[in-house]
């Protein structure tokens, strides 16, 4: 997932209609303070890790009831809403602030009661910090109050979560969204490169709204069931996945290894293939090294035999940046004379790691990304004083898996003129995240900002045209090198690069 700290910035607040403080249920108040207002913007972002640890919990103050007389749908008819909760918004200028107090009823469920904490605590980030301010053409203030409606006479926290997901698939972003503990535990744990689980990489395909292989990790259960990418995935465990988003469809292929999962997917446009079939899958403990390399060894044009170094970047998790910088040393210290940089099939992960990497191929003070907060504001984040660790030429591989931090970085080295790209055209996911934890252990996703390439090209819902196009059929292996004619594609740019500098 990705993060960006981003200019947050609210409109002014009013109620159409007069407070009514309910007399028969029991309220609590939650106040938002206007946090990040006013920040100016230098000349730089900064970009956190993605796993934001910040809590933005409201504050909460229980409060005493007073005699039961009326039902939440009299007050509803009155124009008053059951809980208490005091949002503090913030005007275009710091010094001046308004509070607005609506009340809506505690849930007499315990579990009930903390999702309706978590449904405000929701509610407000999105509130100060959605990239789009007019919520998808409606009044996020209004929607707070239907949701709490709905999520009053719940019983249960599984159904009081879906009104908060209800919510959120009202903005129109599939990226932005809110999962368990529990998933977020396990969305932790796979961004620190291990889990539990089958070896599929997914994510909802915008235009259709289906979820989608993105790619599948070597020798992993999925990948020995012959499951490629662009597979959709139908059912799992005879559940079937309209409506759901990535996450949980993720967590729940993910499990104790030894155990197993039950898929159905269809499969399209692999090798002619049009069928829809069951698999059943072993979990196993998949490892997530987001590194794989070898040293390619081709005979070039003029007869003299080169050495070409080939990384294969599967991920981007918080030791992505580190792995590649020692495995392209340890290369440069073998002799390597040019590189391939592999990111074909790779979903994305952590904005700062894709950052980090290509400041390892660049010097200077180059433009790595430029983005854009929901004022429309455009800012770009930049390198201070690089240093490459190689200026050997550079050919990166990109496909239709390649999205989001694949996407930056591919940018971000073509713009700057650094890399020749090969393949087939991106995803084209060009929107970032952030992570909030909330108070009961649960995370929201909330896109933040879109990004366009150092050269201002849009890449959401676009994707990236690569320079030479190429196209070839899934491998059995990333190492069965020499069957994959992209790679021989990239030599022979590589050839043509290595041979214009040293003319010049």
């Amino acid at each position: 997932m990705e993060t960006l700290c981003s200019k947050l910035d609210l409109g002014h607040y009013s109620m159409s209609k007069p407070l009514i403080r309910p007399t028969s249920k029991p309220y609590f108040s939650s106040g938002f303070s206007c946090f990040n207002h006013g920040r100016k913007p230098g000349s730089r972002l900064v970009v956190p890790q993605a796993l934001d640890k910040r809590k933005s919990t409201p504050r909460l103050k229980n409060e005493s009831p007073s005699e039961e007389s009326e039902n939440l749908f009299k007050w509803v008819a009155r124009g008053v809403l059951g809980f208490a909760a005091a949002v503090s918004v913030c005007s275009n200028f710091p010094v001046l602030a308004e509070t607005v107090t609506v009340a809506f009823p505690v849930s007499h469920t315990p579990e009930v009661n903390t999702v309706q904490r978590t449904l405000v605590e929701a509610w407000g980030l999105i509130r100060e910090t959605f990239v789009d301010p007019t919520f998808n053409h409606q009044d996020w203030d209004l929607k707070l109050q239907e949701t709490m409606v709905e999520m009053f006479p719940l019983r249960s926290e599984d159904a009081a979560y879906n009104k908060i997901r209800g919510m959120l698939s009202t903005l129109g972003d599939p990226y932005t969204r809110i999962i368990s503990p529990k998933e977020y535990q396990s969305f932790r744990i796979g961004s620190d490169g291990n889990l539990q689980g089958v070896g599929l990489f997914i994510s909802i395909e915008p235009k259709s709204g289906h979820l989608v292989v993105l790619s599948c990790v070597e020798n992993s259960p999925a990948a020995r069931a012959g499951i490629h990418e662009g597979d959709e995935l139908i059912e799992i465990n005879g559940e079937k996945l309209v409506g759901i988003d990535g996450e949980a469809a993720a967590q729940k292929l993910r499990g104790r290894a030894g155990t197993t999962v039950t898929v159905k997917v269809h499969s399209g446009n692999v090798s002619g293939r049009n069928d829809l079939r069951e698999v059943k899958l072993p979990r196993e403990v998949i490892k997530l090294s987001p590194i794989s390399s070898a040293i390619i060894t081709h005979r070039m044009s003029d007869g003299r035999l080169s050495k070409t170094g080939y990384v294969k970047l599967s991920t981007f998790s918080q030791t992505a940046a580190v792995e590649m910088e020692n495995t392209v040393q340890e290369m440069e210290n073998q002799g390597v004379q040019s590189y391939i940089l592999d990111l074909r099939n790779n979903p994305g992960g952590l904005v700062k790691a894709g950052l980090d990497i290509a400041q390892l191929w660049l010097d200077g003070d180059e433009t790595l990304v430029n983005t854009i907060d929901r004022d429309g504001n455009m800012q770009p984040i930049s390198m201070v004083d690089g240093h490459a660790v190689t200026h050997d030429p550079l050919v990166v591989l990109v496909n239709e898996g390649s999205a989001s931090a694949s996407e930056i970085l591919a940018g971000a080295l073509h713009d700057n003129g650094r890399a020749v790209l090969v393949g087939h055209k991106t995803f084209g996911k060009g929107k970032i995240q952030s992570v909030t934890q909330l108070h009961d252990g649960s995370a929201l996703f909330v896109t933040v900002a879109k990004y366009l390439s150092p050269a201002l090209h849009d890449i959401d819902q676009v994707g990236i045209t690569p320079d030479v196009q190429c196209t070839v059929e899934a491998l059995n292996s990333p190492r069965d090198l020499e069957a994959d004619s992209c790679i021989m594609v990239a030599e022979r740019e590589l050839d043509i690069v290595f041979n214009l500098v040293h003319l010049s």
